[in-house]
């Protein structure tokens, strides 16, 4: 008995990571990252490459669904304007074809 080799399609993860101005998710975008679980795209650590989306809401309106919003935490008396991490990450996924 012979077997024949089926060409097979699954899905594979992508997170993109949004770091907005603020804590709604139609802040603007003020960095970001992506993960492509496809192996379509490589991380990028660019500074200068533009947001794929201006927004988290930009994002899930092109399919990504939000899987982690901002936690928000007050400062610190006297603390108000200092500078630090970027604090308010969003984390989306989206589920693409890709062969196996």
């Amino acid at each position: 008995m012979l077997s024949t080799l089926t060409h097979r399609s699954m899905k594979r993860q992508k997170l993109l990571y949004l770091y907005l101005r603020n804590s709604p998710p139609d802040s603007q975008t003020i960095g970001w990252s992506i993960y492509d679980g496809t192996d379509k795209e490589k991380p990028t650590t660019d500074v200068d490459a533009e947001a794929p989306y201006n927004s988290a809401l930009e994002a899930m309106r092109d399919g990504w669904r939000v899987i982690q919003v901002p936690v928000l935490t007050p400062h610190f008396p006297g603390q108000e304007y200092n500078t630090d991490y970027l604090r308010f990450e969003y984390i989306l996924e989206k589920f693409e074809e890709c062969d196996d």
